[in-house]
């Protein structure tokens, strides 16, 4: 009552409730979260995670290469190189990684999953240990998105060696909220944020009724620290970086992230890339590729191409450098003094 005789002489009104519906859970080894704000009256149905779980069940199905029995697993069992018919989803997935690759000069290659399992960041035990020049040559011969066909009608892929291996890990997971994002769409939400693992799309505005607003994190290994906010509007933005999943020996860090045409981690001279673009698979998969390119390579790429695109880099002195492109610049809001 006093809480209240307050607000009433003061003339301020209690602020609104916050509308937000959170819906989270575990998948594709990270987590997924979807933020959803619906509208005056509107109700969000109660089977939405039940019909989220389900949909994220059947692309782990698709295209896991931890799930032996997964679509794509048992494709890459297969040692024919005659057409193999596919699902729609593999098919459309496959399809744009190859363009990736195409676009990239192979800098993004869906057929480097050798020379990631050689690494020890696949889906066999971890070793954490660098392989030998006689490995990494193996491995780098079953490495090569030319050697991989794909067919739309009917969907089917064809590969020209038999031992060719493909792995969708750095764009199934931007697949996976496209997918979600028209599963919210199709439920009549316009507003919302979905999530999963650093991949994200945005749509409307939060249960502030503010624009969805995203932090790049800094890319420091052991800590949780924001580099720059992004103001993302109605845009997919995806983050690819070495500073989480990393091994060191010797005094050296070994990233997950693998440059197809060396065959071995990207340098430490790029900490991240950040893309912003209007899908998740597409920011998932160039993001991934500008950082395998490298620095300079990656920089040019984004810029030939008009893309929305903001690098960390590591100085000599080891301190971060920002650079990024005219595109990405307008999304970026001011730094704090």
């Amino acid at each position: 009552m006093l809480l209240l005789a307050a607000l009433i002489l003061s003339g301020c009104e209690p602020p609104a409730p916050d509308p937000t519906v959170h819906i989270s859970g575990s998948t594709m080894g990270t987590s997924y979260d979807l933020k959803l704000v619906p509208a005056p009256g509107q109700m969000v149905s109660t089977d939405l995670k039940t019909r989220v779980e389900a949909l994220l069940a059947g692309i782990n199905k698709v295209m896991s290469t931890y799930d032996p029995n997964s679509e794509l697993s048992r494709f890459n069992q297969n040692s024919s190189t005659d057409w193999i018919t596919v699902s729609p989803e593999l098919g459309q997935v496959v399809s744009e990684g190859l363009q990736i690759s195409e676009l990239s000069g192979g800098a993004f290659d869906i057929t480097v999953g050798p020379l990631v399992n050689l690494w020890g960041f696949g889906p066999e035990p971890r070793r954490d240990q660098a392989p030998d020049e006689a490995a990494i040559a193996q491995a780098r011969e079953r490495v090569g998105y030319w050697r991989l066909q794909v067919r739309d009608e009917p969907p089917a892929l064809k590969k020209d060696r038999p031992d060719l291996y493909v792995d969708l890990s750095a764009i199934a997971k931007g697949y996976g909220v496209d997918q979600l994002a028209a599963l919210v769409n199709s439920a009549g939400i316009n507003d919302y944020l979905v999530s999963i693992g650093g991949e994200v799309q945005a749509r409307g505005r939060n249960g502030k009724g503010q624009p969805w607003t995203i932090a790049i994190e800094q890319p420091a290994p052991g800590q949780r620290a924001v580099e720059r906010l992004v103001r993302l509007g109605d845009h997919s933005i995806s983050t690819s970086g070495d500073y989480r999943n990393f091994f060191e020996q010797d005094g050296r860090r070994y990233s997950h992230i693998i440059n197809p045409q060396t065959g071995r981690p990207v340098p430490q001279t790029l900490a991240s890339v950040t893309m912003i673009s209007d899908f998740s698979s597409q920011a998932d998969a160039t993001a991934t590729a500008l950082m395998a390119a490298g620095p300079e390579l990656g920089f040019r790429l984004a810029t030939e191409h008009h893309l929305a695109v903001f690098f960390i880099l590591i100085g000599a002195d080891g301190a971060f450098q920002e650079r990024y492109t005219p595109e990405f610049e307008p999304y970026l809001l001011p730094q704090q003094p």
